[in-house]
């Protein structure tokens, strides 16, 4: 996936025309306050895995695209910390927007933040207007109504609320925007990866749903238990833990079987498995079944990838990687090995057979 350097510095390029003469500074201010710093930037690194197992890795439109969707991400967190939605005080362990500024600028900044995302595809895609309208429109749709952002969080407007239209319009419809996009973007066809965002992104939900009644203010970065206070529906209230667990992993293992063939395949399939240990909290108590971290080991034919530090674990959980091609190259990685955030792997492996550089992992993320 592509790290921290290729997606912070796209999203850092697309902010900074926000500074320029004629925009109110406080606004401004706000804007960079709401993408910077980031939190898991999940659905980019997404993206970016995908638009690298269509055969660009280091594609500048999937850079664009990666950003843009995180872009809107971040807009559809200021819009649900709103005191007319959430009534959040904290986002990533510090005040939300609208606490840090005001109620004004934060509605403000989410508006801002869609428009900016489009601008910045529509920017990075001048050269290549043949893939720019198939884009577009997967976007709109991620974020519009009917069956995107906009309608998930209308569906908290509502007397009876279908749970998995909720979870499908308010989490899925950027996970099927990466999925989706990473293939456009990469002039690939996106109806085989599109399931795969489907299903992620309902398995983040329960994930999100089991962590927001299982961990703690510290470890979401937010207050826990809010989607109780507010009477939300959630996997819990309909499953139970174990019920909620159980669903998760076979979602994940849908997931990962979705994948086409291509040539990153399997190294997307362990990049599921592990994004799986990392989206549960301890209290969960679960493994996910036939997880990467145990078949985590000597590197084979097999695989024929690379193993990306990008991969969430604690370090502590992480075996050690013996490499077993020639003519590899192998970077040291940091991170603190603390449960709950997504931590690096100790090794990167570059395959001689790989075609190109793959993009390099991020670095630990705010819960």
């Amino acid at each position: 996936m592509e790290g921290a350097s290729g997606i912070e510095s796209a999203l850092e390029t697309a902010v900074a025309s926000c500074d320029a003469l004629g925009c109110p500074p406080r606004l401004a201010a706000a804007i960079r306050y709401a993408v910077f710093p980031g939190g898991a930037r999940i659905r980019p690194r997404l993206c970016l895995a995908i638009a690298a197992g269509c055969g660009e890795p280091e594609s500048p439109l999937a850079i664009a695209t990666a950003a843009s969707i995180e872009l809107l991400h971040c807009a559809s967190l200021v819009h649900d910390d709103l005191p007319c939605f959430d009534d959040a005080e904290v986002r990533r362990n510090r005040p939300s927007v609208h606490r840090a500024f005001d109620e004004r600028i934060a509605l403000l900044v989410g508006d801002a933040l869609i428009v900016l995302a489009f601008q910045n595809v529509a920017r990075a895609f001048a050269q290549s207007p043949d893939r720019l309208p198939n884009l577009v429109l997967a976007l709109t749709r991620a974020v519009g109504a009917p069956g995107g952002i906009v309608a998930g969080q209308a569906w908290e407007c509502e007397d009876s609320t279908p749970l998995e239209e909720y979870r499908r319009q308010k989490t899925g419809a950027l996970f099927i925007a990466a999925t989706v996009g990473g293939a456009l973007s990469a002039g690939a066809d996106p109806t085989p990866w599109r399931v795969l965002g489907e299903t992620l992104g309902e398995a983040y939900q329960i994930a999100d749903d089991i962590r927001d009644a299982l961990a703690t203010d510290e470890e979401l970065g937010k207050p826990a238990g809010r989607d109780a206070d507010l009477g939300r529906p959630t996997a819990l209230a309909e499953l139970g833990v174990q019920g909620a667990v159980k669903h998760f992993e076979s979602l994940i293992a849908r997931a990962a079987a979705s994948i086409p063939e291509c040539p990153g395949a399997e190294f997307l399939r362990e990049l599921v498995d592990l994004e799986a240990q990392r989206l549960l909290p301890a209290s969960a108590n679960v493994g996910t079944s036939g997880t990467a971290i145990e078949r985590l080991g000597p590197v084979t034919a097999s695989a024929r990838t690379l193993l990306l530090r990008t991969c969430g674990t604690a370090a502590s959980m992480v075996p050690n990687i013996t490499c077993t091609w020639p003519e590899t190259r192998s970077f040291s990685a940091g991170g603190a090995p603390r449960y709950g955030t997504c931590t690096r792997l100790v090794f990167v492996t570059l395959l001689k057979s790989s075609p190109a550089r793959w993009p390099e992992p991020p670095g630990p993320d705010d819960a």
